[in-house]
């Protein structure tokens, strides 16, 4: 997706009502944006696969559906869907790519892009990944991966469905790097494990604050029309990150094989620093230890 200026002031500087929002996957990451939205005064309606999660997002003043994408997905989700979109003015799309074959997430994905067009919602903030970016020792801008609908990349493919063709609505895409926040603590990820490969690779990481604090800004300030890289501004190597992150749990530390060459891409998160007014709470991925 090309940049383009961002519209206009926000609706908070022109006294407007805050846009109400859905989010389509309120997981682990769609909570806690929904969360601060609300918090903020926001009409926040959510959707969610496991009905157990239902009564926990209606105490948290969130309008919950059941939604199930998939190879089950008929006329009853198709109309759900619908409704959700056209009470809505920003669609928060945070459903995670599937691991499955070649293909799977644009699939599970093209009902909502149908129902965006058909419903004629204004706003689509679409969650996406970094790992959309080649394993190469270099830093990644934005422009070194580009969504379109015939991209190699499965995630760049969906990525390229919301960008829309003939402005019937406005977006903007966010890389993640890899999520760190409480339930998600990265001594674990890799703590007991032996003799791992690149551990000069620098790690890629984001805390949950940061995520939901930029996520919540675009639709804030209607920073419309961008792709941005979100990622923590340290980068340390895996070998020297990951054994401090399992120490600091009293876990066993990882070993890493005894490598000299520089492995593993540098996400570059500078354009979204230049752009939101936003400022990060957990560059230093080390300090952010104990906020996991």
């Amino acid at each position: 997706m090309t940049s383009s200026n961002s519209e206009g002031s926000s609706r908070e500087s022109s006294g407007a009502e805050p846009p109400i929002v859905l989010i389509l996957g309120c997981g682990w990451l769609g909570m806690a944006l929904a969360r601060s939205l609300v918090a903020a005064g926001h009409r926040v309606l959510g959707t969610t696969t496991s009905p157990e999660n239902i009564d926990g997002m209606q105490a948290a003043g969130i309008e919950a559906h059941l939604l199930q994408l998939g190879t089950n997905f008929g006329a009853p989700g198709e109309a759900l869907l619908h409704s959700l979109l056209t009470q809505a003015d920003v669609l928060v799309l945070n459903v995670p790519p599937r691991t499955a074959a070649t293909g799977a997430y644009p699939t599970l994905l093209r009902p909502v892009h149908r129902a965006v067009a058909a419903a004629g919602t204004r706003y689509v903030l679409f969650v996406s990944s970094t790992s959309v970016y080649p394993n190469e020792a270099r830093e990644m801008r934005e422009s070194d991966a580009i969504s379109t609908r015939d991209a190699a990349s499965d995630i760049l493919r969906a990525e390229g469905h919301f960008v829309p063709r003939y402005g019937q609505w406005k977006s903007t895409v966010v890389r993640l790097g890899g999520l760190i926040g409480p339930g998600r603590a990265p001594g674990r990820f890799l703590a007991g494990r032996r003799e791992l490969a690149q551990g000069n690779a620098p790690v890629n990481l984001v805390h949950l604050t940061d995520v939901v604090g930029v996520l919540a800004a675009i639709i804030k300030h209607e920073t419309w029309g961008h792709t941005f890289n979100v990622c923590a501004a340290q980068h340390p190597l895996r070998r020297n990150f990951y054994p401090l992150a399992a120490q600091f749990l009293k876990l066993e530390s990882p070993t890493f094989k005894d490598e000299h060459e520089a492995t593993g891409k540098t996400i570059d998160s500078s354009l979204v620093r230049s752009l939101l007014p936003y400022q990060f709470q957990h560059d230093d991925v080390l300090a952010a230890l104990p906020y996991c």
